[in-house]
């Protein structure tokens, strides 16, 4: 007789517990090493932003391994957009939570990050120990016209899947409006945003998430165990990491004092990772202008340089934070040695953007199905994309000033006080490489990583001095 496949594996659940998932039905459920090798290797190859990363994810772990259902990931894919922070290491933590509980959880979503924060951290410490070379500065000369380019086409995709009504357009020009002539911080805007989406979508949700959303379909249903929908472990997992997540907080604040940099490096993040709705693009100039403006952690320029170095990383791209913590202690290190405050900063900043992001996925994990149903959150995280699409058209021209100009002031115009160049220190060679790589990624397809190194070698033709025989 040929031989039979063994029967699928039923999961034990203690119902006095109920934290740990089934394995996906109809699906091969892997060991726990081999699921972490899997994650590894999407930790390592993890370039090319959050659709680069899910589209790995989805052919790894969907259509190579079927460790889970396509309509299964999807469902998740749906919920984490629903989340504050990058989507892409939330779908790696519920995919590991569903394989192997919480400890799946927990090792998915750190080897997702691992690679990227280890290269960002090692570009951070070369950044703060040679940027004034020149050979680093022409490289980041060239890079900085790349970024430029980036964050341009990244408006023109996020555009085009966010404003498919009147109302996400209004949206999108009532956001840039807001922040760019009159400075509305950022968080402001994603609340107002999420009220009204939310508000709308009660009443009238075609004019915001239409009739076809995937968020109406619904998704399969899960059987739901015992006990994990309860309120004793709601309230267990936020005690356990919302302690995780203000521990290193209260433990700076004591051994190196409230008056440290290290307090306020870790305060400033958190309030980051509750907001970071529509990707990194859309809090980074809100980043910049606290980092240069009101700490001084920063000066101008540098969160581009920050930036370049975040997408030639692996990982979310959110890790340019980590550059930001790191180069905010290296600076003002306090009582420590500058390398030491520096690497402080850096794990400081990644703690508290990121624990978060566990404490959201164990959260929501068992409700996952109906919250990616749910019309109401659907039409709020439609309105909040729609608004970041704004935002992020601020965060271009932000960058469009200071990378093309070598001063910018302010326009006053009663109340409003945009930003506005010098138009006689306009950089003639910035501008044509800004140009020349926005063609080839929007006209010719380039792809992002051969862009930046294109224009990385133009940066470094341009500035380095001839040699001479």
């Amino acid at each position: 007789m040929p031989p039979t496949e063994p029967p699928p594996i039923e999961p034990t659940i203690d119902p006095g517990t109920a934290v740990d998932p089934p394995p996906p039905a109809g699906t091969a459920r892997p060991s726990f090493r081999e699921a972490a090798g899997a994650f590894a290797k999407i930790g390592l190859l993890g370039f090319g932003g959050p659709a680069g990363q899910i589209a790995l994810m989805h052919r790894i772990l969907v259509e190579e391994k079927r460790w889970i259902s396509e309509p299964r990931f999807l469902a998740a894919l749906n919920y984490c957009m629903l989340l504050p922070g990058p989507e892409a290491q939330q779908l790696a933590t519920y995919v590991g939570w569903r394989l192997h509980g919480t400890p799946g959880g927990l090792v998915a979503g750190t080897l997702f990050v691992l690679p990227g924060f280890l290269v960002i951290l090692a570009l951070s410490v070369v950044y703060a120990l040679y940027q004034e070379t020149a050979t680093l500065a022409a490289l980041f000369f060239g890079l900085k016209a790349a970024v430029l380019a980036i964050v341009v086409e990244a408006v023109v995709r996020v555009g085009r899947r966010a404003l498919k009504s009147w109302l996400a357009v209004a949206l999108a020009a009532a956001a840039f409006v807001a922040i760019f002539a009159f400075g509305v911080p950022f968080p402001l805007i994603i609340l107002a945003a999420g009220l009204v989406g939310f508000a709308v979508a009660r009443r009238r949700p075609e004019l915001l998430i239409g009739a076809g959303s995937a968020a109406g379909d619904g998704a399969p249903d899960r059987e739901e165990q015992p006990g994990e929908r309860g309120w004793r472990r709601a309230i267990g997992l936020l005690a356990l990491y919302g302690g995780l997540w203000i521990a290193p907080i209260v433990a700076v604040a004591v051994l190196l004092g409230t008056a440290s940099v290290y307090p306020a490096i870790a305060l400033f993040f958190s309030k980051m990772a509750v907001v970071t709705f529509g990707g990194a693009y859309a809090v980074l100039a809100y980043v910049a202008q606290q980092a240069v403006e009101t700490h001084g952690w920063l000066r101008p320029g540098e969160m581009l340089d920050g930036l370049a170095l975040a997408e030639t990383t692996p990982g979310p791209l959110i890790l340019v934070l980590t550059y930001v913590g790191f180069l905010a202690a290296f600076r003002d290190p306090g009582g420590l040695a500058p390398l030491a405050g520096g690497l402080l900063g850096a794990v400081l900043t990644t703690w508290v953007t990121f624990v978060p992001c566990f404490l959201w996925i164990f959260l929501g994990a068992p409700h996952v199905e109906r919250l990616a149903g749910n019309r109401a959150l659907a039409g709020a995280l439609a309105a909040i994309t729609a608004a970041v699409v704004g935002v992020i058209l601020n965060l271009a021209v932000w960058f469009a000033l200071h990378t093309l100009f070598g001063a910018v002031g302010t326009l006053a115009l009663g109340p409003f006080a945009p930003p506005w160049p010098v138009w006689s220190t306009l950089d003639p060679v910035a501008l044509a490489l800004a140009a020349a790589a926005m063609l080839a990624m929007l006209r010719f397809g380039v792809g992002m990583l051969p862009s930046l190194a294109l224009a990385a070698a133009a940066g470094l033709a341009r500035r380095l001095p001839v040699c001479r025989v």
